[in-house]
C-alpha cells in the first residue's frame, strides 16, 4: 500500500519560508540537504510523519514562481479555528474571512485560507467531521 510522505513547493527565500511555516503552522525543520543547484528543506509537525518539502532553486533569484492554475492548496486542521484566524491576522499573515462549505444543509468544513510568502494557498480547517 502507498503511504503519503511529503508535498513539495518551490520557494525563493529559505529563511522567510521556514519562518512563515514555523510561526503560522508550527512546522519544524526535520532535515535539510544542500546541493550545488538547489536546497531541500523538510518541515513537519511533531505529531505527524507527513512533511512539507521546501525546494530552493539557487539560480532563481527574486523572480516569483508561476503557481499556475493547476495548484490548489495545502491543508491543516486546527482545534480552534477562530483563535487561529485571529492569531494569523495579529501576526500580519494574509488570510481570508472564515467560511463554511455546505452540501445542502450539511456543513462539510469551516475554514479560512492563508497565503504564504510565495503566494501558495493554505486551507486552515476546523477539526471535526471528516477532518477529525
Amino acid at each position: 500500500m502507498a503511504k503519503p510522505v511529503h508535498s513539495m513547493i518551490r520557494v525563493r527565500d529559505e529563511a522567510r519560508s521556514r519562518d512563515y511555516y514555523s510561526r503560522a503552522f508550527g512546522l519544524e525543520p526535520s532535515d535539510r540537504f544542500d546541493f550545488p543547484d538547489f536546497t531541500l528543506i523538510y518541515m513537519k509537525d511533531p505529531s505527524s510523519p507527513f512533511e512539507l518539502e521546501l525546494t530552493v532553486n539557487k539560480d532563481r533569484g527574486d523572480k516569483p514562481y508561476d503557481i499556475g492554475d493547476g495548484y490548489g492548496h495545502l491543508a491543516f486542521v486546527v482545534e480552534d479555528l477562530e483563535a487561529e484566524h485571529a492569531r494569523h491576522k495579529a501576526a500580519g499573515f494574509t488570510v481570508t474571512d472564515v467560511k463554511t462549505l455546505k452540501n445542502g444543509d450539511t456543513a462539510l468544513a469551516t475554514f479560512f485560507f492563508a497565503t504564504d510568502p510565495d503566494g501558495y494557498k493554505i486551507e486552515v480547517i476546523q477539526r471535526g467531521g471528516r477532518f477529525a
